[in-house]
């Protein structure tokens, strides 16, 4: 297909969730030329002088500045061609000053009779803080075109449910494993445990205080009758039972519910029979909306400052984690503040060894360097403008974050920042554990679940 032409989004391809996004510095240009088209002087969009003696202090636009940025991205890009614009209700929360960024973001909300969709849409500013919101109603167009790509500022186009879907077509093949649910006591744990059984990926074997876990279920409508429920007294008995579950071989995968990692944790660290010979480490799978592909980051949940010879197995186990993905040979980045190596920052060190010791057959699978800043693992163009010469700047499959306060905090501003979607799992056990934070919501539980199922099928094959 000719790169050069970009497609419109039919009715029927949309989709609940599906969104889009522009991003708009605005300019002193810009708001010479809308005031150009409307013939509009107010003072307080034109004249520095008089703005900046104003409450308002500097110039403004237009609030319909904004309103022509939706226009905009609907028109022309999503929907785009042959869509209708039927209705738009706009709330103009603060003003928009020359040098703001503007993040426009639309997002399918509802889909009605007669090819018309409902947006809701959102405009924020660099801040994070919100220029207005509103709703749009569209005719979407039913016949598929393509257009000339326009040399305008990029958008990106982010659809979480279909990036899930496909997600889960990965284990359309694969059989469902007996799993231990650990001390689903709440809410989101148990929805994460039945809607993963409902999706074919686990049979659920639920352990914890049986009076809890069914008043959890009564209060969400839950019938427990088709699984298996094991009565124990507290959490830590829950961990202990599903460990001796699964060297009984009874299980296959481990689930998080609403108790402590350590303690969790602590069950297979505890049980000989269920160590590997490599060190336990978590890795997150991202969906990001700004990056073209899966991004998976580890540790940023087990190990606190891990050492030298425990990241060679943090890389190895993502690494290996990265091929049973469908992502063979992938390039990983050993992040750290900077892309140069300083002996008073050992993580440069510690990245500069590994990457030694790829080469020698330590670390066997990947592409691997580093150090490099979080910019230009993940950015081209920052890679390009540093000067810096790699397979692997820019394009990275896998991040390796010096220590757990870092990756933790990387990992949460993927997800609340950055809108990312997020799976997670520990590796390095004779069994997978689906381990995901108490207040991770169903989806991301069953995203975990799949990820787990997986590694569990990959650990038959090698038997």
């Amino acid at each position: 297909m000719n790169t050069d032409l970009i497609p419109n989004f039919t009715y029927e391809e949309l989709s609940i969730g599906q969104s889009a996004r522009l991003v708009r510095t605005l300019t002193m240009q810009d708001i010479q030329a809308f005031a150009a088209v409307l013939g509009d002087t107010t003072p307080s969009q034109l004249d520095s002088d008089h703005a900046n003696a104003t409450t308002l202090d500097g110039v403004i636009s237009r609030d319909m500045w904004g309103g022509a940025l939706i226009s905009a991205l609907l028109g022309t890009q999503f929907p785009g061609p042959g869509s209708i614009h039927l209705e738009q209700d706009l709330h103009f929360m603060r003003p928009v000053r020359v040098g703001d960024t503007l993040s426009v973001i639309a997002i399918v909300v509802a889909k009605e009779e007669k090819n018309k969709i409902q947006l809701h849409c959102t405009i924020e500013n660099q801040k994070g803080e919100q220029v207005l919101h509103g709703m749009a109603r569209i005719v979407a167009p039913t016949h598929k075109m393509y257009r000339p790509r326009p040399s305008a500022s990029p958008i990106q186009i982010f659809d979480p449910d279909a990036r899930f879907r496909s997600l889960l077509n990965k284990a359309s093949l694969v059989e469902k494993v007996p799993c231990a649910v650990v001390h689903p006591c709440d809410a989101e744990s148990l929805w994460g445990a039945i809607d993963s059984a409902k999706a074919g990926l686990i049979i659920p074997l639920l352990i914890g205080p049986s009076k809890k876990i069914k008043a959890v279920a009564q209060s969400q409508g839950i019938d427990l009758e088709p699984y298996e429920l094991i009565d124990v007294a507290h959490s830590h008995a829950a961990a202990d039972k599903a460990a001796d579950l699964a060297i009984e071989g009874r299980v296959e995968m481990m689930m998080k519910g609403s108790l402590h990692t350590d303690e969790l944790i602590h069950a297979i660290l505890s049980r000989a029979q269920l160590h590997t010979g490599r060190r336990l480490s978590h890795v997150f799978r991202f969906d990001v909306p700004m990056y073209s592909k899966a991004l998976l980051v580890s540790d940023a949940a087990l190990n606190i400052r891990p050492t030298l010879l425990e990241k060679v197995d943090i890389i190895q186990n993502a690494i290996d984690f990265s091929a049973i993905l469908g992502v063979n040979n992938p390039k990983v980045a050993i992040l750290a503040a900077i892309e140069m190596v300083n002996p008073d920052m050992p993580s440069t060190i510690d990245a500069a060894a590994l990457c030694k010791m790829a080469e020698r057959g330590q670390i066997k699978g990947g592409l691997l360097d580093g150090p490099l800043a979080f910019d230009n693992a993940i950015s081209v163009h920052a890679a390009h403008i540093k000067g810096i010469q790699s397979l692997v700047a820019g394009d990275a499959d896998i991040l390796i974050v010096p220590d757990l306060e870092s990756g933790n905090m990387l990992a949460k501003q993927l997800e609340y920042f950055a809108g990312a979607s997020c799976a997670g799992i520990v590796l390095g056990a004779k069994i997978p554990i689906a381990l995901t934070s108490r207040a991770d919501s169903s989806k991301t539980r069953v995203a975990s679940a799949l990820l787990a199922l997986l590694v569990a099928h990959a650990r038959r094959s090698e038997i």
